[in-house]
């Protein structure tokens, strides 16, 4: 099992009326001079599930992702790459649907479809697929970011950065579209967790400035909370505090309370390095916008586990 850069949980929440502001400040409260060193190579993987604008909430937006490509360069990396690739729709139709090759094309950075090879084989600790092929740039990387939406999610409970990564990596040359050939989704939970194993994620980012509730991924109802960030080192907690905001404890998603279990980050907040504004804070900002009515769901100090029942 490869490592992420950083093992300590850190995690900031920010929220200011301009997303790209905000994702500037909040990635200023998290120390990005050792998550990205010079002559790294850095994958960002954004969520570009379907071709969908951003204020649908189903994809990031392309501001936001220009303004991120631009921080990671102040920080001097040997390569920025791109990649993703999409369940829904064809990624280079989501691409250029969207504008993200404009983005791409005027910060002369690389794009890789991870729908496609050359391919690497890993091995997974799962039962079905207990392995898939994926791009080679999986032998490459140094840091891998992952950029993601915060969503309800019809099957996975809730869409955020560690989701992100395990769908977004598998290729769906060899799983199909929407990626259902291979069995990922008989056990989709423990499979999340078994990629997050193999793909650790070092930068996790999730913008809750477009939050969709009801059905997600792509057809549910776009909460409009301008600039809440969410953004750390520890993949695990970061979804965690998304997952507060949807109201779920980590036990209520269960690839999030599995990947708790086999340590790869903390679900427990309170042992968490929280920054920026509170997570009391954001909930009553999110609840207010979603439910017309304020909710802190953790105004009393970080619920435990296990709730109140």
């Amino acid at each position: 099992m490869k490592k992420r850069r950083i093992n300590e949980s850190i995690v900031s929440i920010t929220k200011n009326q301009n997303e790209e502001q905000s994702l500037v400040e909040c990635l200023d409260n998290l120390p990005m001079d050792k998550i990205i060193k010079k002559d790294d190579r850095v994958v960002i993987t954004p969520n570009w599930v379907k071709a969908k604008l951003p204020h649908t909430a189903a994809v990031v937006g392309p501001k936001t992702l220009d303004k991120l490509i631009k921080k990671i360069q102040s920080y001097s990396p040997k390569d920025i790459i791109i990649a993703t690739g999409s369940g829904g729709d064809a990624t280079d139709k989501v691409m250029e649907y969207v504008g993200y090759d404009k983005v791409i094309s005027r910060n002369n950075v690389r794009f890789v479809d991870l729908n496609y090879g050359p391919y690497t084989q890993i091995e997974l600790n799962h039962k079905y697929p207990s392995s898939t092929k994926i791009n080679k740039l999986y032998d490459e990387v140094d840091v891998i970011i992952s950029f993601t939406q915060l969503k309800v999610h019809e099957e996975a409970t809730i869409s955020a950065g560690m989701k992100n990564i395990a769908l977004g990596w598998p290729p769906a040359q060899i799983h199909g579209f929407p990626k259902k050939n291979l069995g990922i989704h008989e056990n989709l939970h423990n499979f999340i967790v078994a990629m997050i194993e193999k793909l650790p994620i070092d930068l996790t980012i999730i913008s809750a400035d477009k939050t969709m509730i009801g059905t997600g991924p792509s057809m549910g109802k776009a909460v409009d909370t301008p600039g809440i960030i969410i953004a750390g080192t520890d993949p695990v907690a970061c979804d965690t505090v998304g997952a507060r905001l949807l109201g779920f404890l980590p036990q209520g998603v269960h690839y999030i309370y599995e990947a708790y279990k086999r340590g790869l980050g903390e679900a427990k907040l309170e042992y968490v390095d929280m920054r920026g504004i509170s997570l009391k804070e954001a909930e009553t900002i999110f609840s207010q916008k979603a439910y017309n009515q304020k909710i802190a769901l953790d105004e009393n100090g970080f619920k435990s586990l296990h709730g109140n029942q």
